[in-house]
């Protein structure tokens, strides 16, 4: 094992950290991406609760940004509180979203985001986190 200096943040978190991260990521983006098929208004969509979800995705992008940084640049332990408390409140902020969505884009949504959800890939996990983004130059 590497002296303490050169541990990475991976090195002290869970092991399944890093992959509750891609599925949560992979989940919220088949959602974005299922709602943005749909022709509702934007008085149709809960946008506070939307702001919510990018918030969210944006706590487990910026958490998989930094797995592989040294750990010495970052408290560890109140990077994992937040990721997990992050991680823990996804599925309440989907489920009150869909609750106040206009009941007209519920299945369709649902179809939409099971269609996206099949074609997403563990690259676009990484979609928009500097120096993992394939697509990024």
């Amino acid at each position: 094992m590497p002296p303490m200096s050169q541990k990475r943040v991976r090195d002290m978190v869970p092991k399944v950290l890093e992959g509750e991260l891609i599925t949560g990521r992979l989940d919220l983006l088949a959602l974005f991406r299922g709602l943005d098929q749909l022709d509702l208004t934007p008085d149709e969509i809960p946008q506070a609760l939307l702001g919510e979800l990018f918030d969210l995705d944006g706590d487990f992008a910026e958490a998989l940004a930094v797995l592989d940084e040294p750990a010495r640049r970052f408290n560890v332990g109140a990077m994992l509180r937040d990721t997990q408390r992050a991680l823990g409140r996804r599925h309440g902020t989907v489920v009150q979203f869909l609750k106040a969505l206009a009941p007209r884009g519920l299945v369709p949504l649902e179809h939409e985001t099971m269609r996206c959800r099949a074609a997403l890939t563990l690259t676009d996990a990484y979609h928009s986190i500097p120096g993992k983004d394939p697509t990024s130059g």
